[in-house]
């Protein structure tokens, strides 16, 4: 069974990679958005075949474990259904001639890179591949983010392009540091930087050296996770790229820079005495968390203001990393797969509300279910999801993580309370006008793909109802390698 899941592992990562070779060759708007959806689900369904055959031995450079195998699911299923809203979503910016039939093409060669990328990431055995996998997504994504021309796009991108490979930068002096300290314990070379070599002698390790890589790799891979105060690119990305690309980074990217910095965590943890990298990463959660819910009052572009959301939620995810131990890490873990369904949902319904109302201003968008029920409600249902509210799957990974945090820092579930109300009173806020406000704008109908949104939406309601038991025993196991 090792060669089927050998073939399996190769797939998720030839597939977009071939993919992409066609599709930038390919003429014509339909057939490169129908090649790039079945290119897509090939690859969903080969990462939902790892489910059902043994695994391989970990090889020199890919890795497929327990960590990996349900974040490889969630990337390849994301991207299946953003590729399926993209397809409306573009045509439409097609039409309306924001985009040329030239940067369609680049468009759907670039997103087939960026997943070929993330993927690679995720199975990636070798801690220096897995720095080539990032950069190679968060490259793409650049480009992705400008491809409208516009002055605000092009800056939008720069911003993004500088911050992230000032980020980067530091990703990679904290891999070198790693390979440093590994190296007088298991020798030069690839052995060096094998993920599961590093596992395996992490307690021989000088501990002095993994402190000061842990803290270079946490500040350069949380620049691309979009923590405060390292997250001024991210905004600007969500607003003036394309919506499918805001999906993707808030549902997806983020996500794979966040796995990194577990990786990390765990190999810290397996150095009995390396500092706990706990109280850094619960500082950086909560002021993630508490800046990011008070600029939600302040934000006036519907994009920019779920992509300051994004901001919070990842605050919380790393701040219950922080905190450890098993039930934290098993609401971290539940939250960061409930963020992703729930956030990319909520940018599928505003990429098409943005464009029958012709603005991202939220003044200008009211009244959502009268004349749009659809979208309107489809949004409401999202942000009531991200919101916290029952019996909604956030909802469950937030009492998790508040109540493991009252039970072991009482006084630090304070400000974690305090920054999910806040947060909560901002979306209700805006919420309320958008969906349920006297009508305002366009009452044109939307040429809209609802099935991807739906799809998400459904997912998270039934989470937070029933979560089933191999997807409940996974979170425990992976909660407990995490320390």
């Amino acid at each position: 069974m090792i060669v089927p899941v050998l073939d399996a592992v190769m797939a998720v990562l030839l597939i977009p990679l071939g993919a992409a070779a066609l599709l930038a060759l390919l003429p014509g708007y339909r057939i490169t958005a129908q090649l790039n959806m079945a290119a897509s689900l090939l690859t969903l369904l080969a990462a939902l075949s790892l489910f059902f055959a043994d695994r391989p031995e970990p090889g020199q450079y890919l890795l497929i474990g327990d960590l990996n195998i349900v974040f490889i699911a969630l990337n390849t299923f994301v991207g299946f259904t953003t590729s399926v809203f993209s397809a409306s979503y573009i045509a439409h910016e097609l039409e309306t001639g924001r985009l040329t039939a030239t940067y369609l093409r680049f468009y759907h060669a670039m997103y087939q890179i960026m997943m070929f990328g993330m993927n690679l990431a995720f199975v990636s055995n070798n801690i220096g591949l897995m720095w080539v996998a990032v950069e190679l997504a968060t490259l793409t994504t650049v480009l992705m983010v400008g491809i409208y021309r516009t002055h605000e796009a092009l800056e939008a991108a720069w911003k993004y392009f500088i911050l992230g490979s000032v980020g980067i930068a530091l990703a990679l002096f904290g891999t070198i540091l790693v390979y440093m300290t590994a190296r007088p314990v298991v020798g030069e070379g690839h052995d060096a930087m094998g993920w599961t070599i590093l596992i395996e002698y992490a307690a021989d390790f000088d501990p002095a050296l993994l402190n000061v890589a842990f803290v270079f790799l946490l500040l350069g891979y949380g620049t691309k996770v979009g923590l405060a105060p390292l997250h001024a690119w991210l905004p600007d990305a969500h607003a003036e790229g394309p919506t499918p690309i805001s999906a993707v980074l808030s549902g997806l990217l983020l996500n794979v820079a966040l796995y990194a910095v577990l990786r990390f965590k765990i190999l810290l943890a397996a150095s009995p005495e390396a500092i706990a990298p706990g109280p850094l990463m619960v500082t950086m959660g909560l002021t993630s968390l508490i800046f990011a819910a008070f600029m939600l009052y302040r934000r006036r572009d519907i994009k920019r203001l779920f992509a300051y959301s994004s901001i919070e939620h990842m605050g919380i995810i790393v701040f219950a990393f922080g905190m450890g131990g098993p039930l934290a890490n098993f609401a971290g873990l539940l939250h960061m797969v409930m963020h992703s369904l729930t956030k990319s949902a909520i940018f599928y319904a505003v990429g098409h509300i943005a464009q029958v109302k012709g603005t991202q201003k939220i003044a200008n968008i009211r009244g959502l279910t009268e004349t749009h029920p659809g979208l309107g409600w489809g949004l409401v249902v999202g942000v009531v999801a991200i919101a916290g509210l029952p019996p909604l799957g956030i909802f469950m990974s937030e009492f998790l993580i508040v109540s493991s945090t009252f039970a072991r820092e009482p006084l630090l579930a304070i400000p974690l309370a305090f920054g999910l109300l806040v947060a909560f009173g901002a979306l209700l806020l805006r919420l309320t006008g958008v969906a349920l406000g006297e009508p305002r704008g366009s009452t044109a109908p939307a040429q809209a793909s609802y099935g991807p949104m739906y799809a998400h939406l459904a997912l998270v309601m039934t989470a937070g109802v029933y979560l089933p038991p191999p997807l409940v025993a996974w979170f425990q196991h992976v909660a407990i390698l995490l320390g």
